[in-house]
């Protein structure tokens, strides 16, 4: 084996491990669905709309190339429209987002049922170009539409007993993956209420300048850019003030593997793999050229650590991670 690779010139630092091959593997299989030809990113393009609301350029954005819309619209994790990620825009129709409301309670002063035209109403549209780092060692960089979460959380008023945001994703039975055993459902995420409070922490309804496509979380889902992917939560329909740290799905399925903070960190590996290094989904690629894009270094904070670094200052991310 050594020698075959001395005479390829491979050095065995490039040689992809189990993990990142099983990745490779699950890809290949969601392009092989995708028809490669782009037949189900064409679908998954229809199937959106041009926002409606003007949109403005955010000084938070990165400047890092894009990943290409039908890499980010067909290649997904969102278990409740399956496992595998070709399943999420295979499913998209069986998310149903008209109507939709969103429950608020918890410690707050203004709590009750809204629905998405309630919530949507008063916010000015951003377009923010962030990175999506994944726990899987890939990442995409993504233009989301949106608006500040704080903006959204200050309109109920928490009260001084408000220390976390707990949040919950829809449950409806029609989701093929809710018979599944991989998590409890309904899924649930949380942050602490000062990073819910971030600037950098937003409330998503669109990508691309288009309304956000159901594989992706419409109509509302969570975007913490320095976190992995698995916190930036989908379809949410309900949003909860709390004194106490909140259950969260990875976490309570596997806590060894899945910390409650779950910031992007090179230093700490996953159990199973390590963190040093993700495969850039970004460019025009699309399909199985996406199996080949380059592997870069993890940054600390996914690259945002002067901006959110001082919010743990105080704490080991070896331990709380």
């Amino acid at each position: 084996m050594k020698d075959w690779m001395k005479m390829a010139g491979i050095r065995s630092s490039e040689i992809t491990d189990e993990a990142a091959f099983k990745q490779r593997r699950t890809l290949i299989q969601a392009a092989m669905a995708a028809g490669v030809t782009g037949a189900i990113g064409a679908e998954a393009h229809a199937a959106t709309k041009p926002l409606s609301q003007a949109i403005q350029k955010s000084e938070f954005s990165t400047d890092e190339e894009l990943t290409s819309e039908e890499t980010a619209t067909t290649y997904n994790n969102f278990y409740e429209l399956g496992t595998d990620k070709g399943d999420p825009v295979k499913n998209a129709d069986k998310l149903v987002t008209k109507p939709w409301s969103l429950i608020i309670d918890g410690e707050c002063d203004n709590p009750g049922t809204f629905t998405i035209e309630d919530i949507l109403k008063p916010h000015a549209v951003e377009e923010r170009i962030y990175r999506l780092r994944c726990v899987e060692a890939w990442s995409m960089v993504i233009p989301w539409n949106g608006f500040p979460l704080a903006d959204l959380l200050k309109r109920f008023k928490p009260n001084s007993k408000a220390k976390y945001v707990a949040f919950e994703t829809t449950s409806d039975d029609r989701l093929p993956g809710l018979g599944s055993r991989v998590l409890d459902w309904p899924y649930r995420e949380g942050l602490r209420i000062d990073e819910a409070m971030h600037p950098l922490t937003m409330m998503a309804m669109g990508m691309y300048g288009n309304e956000i496509p159901n594989q992706n979380g419409a109509p509302l889902r969570l975007v913490v850019p320095w976190k992995y992917g698995y916190k930036s939560i989908k379809s949410i329909v309900r949003i909860s003030f709390t004194e106490k740290q909140p259950p969260t799905s990875w976490n309570l399925a596997a806590p060894h593997e899945y910390g409650f903070f779950s910031n992007v960190n090179p230093e700490v590996s996953h159990p199973r793999w390590s963190q040093a290094k993700e495969r850039r989904l970004s460019g025009e690629t699309s399909g199985l050229a996406a199996l080949f894009s380059a592997k870069v270094e993890t940054k600390f904070m996914n690259g945002y650590g002067d901006e959110v670094g001082g919010l743990y200052s105080d704490m080991d991310l070896t331990k709380f991670f």
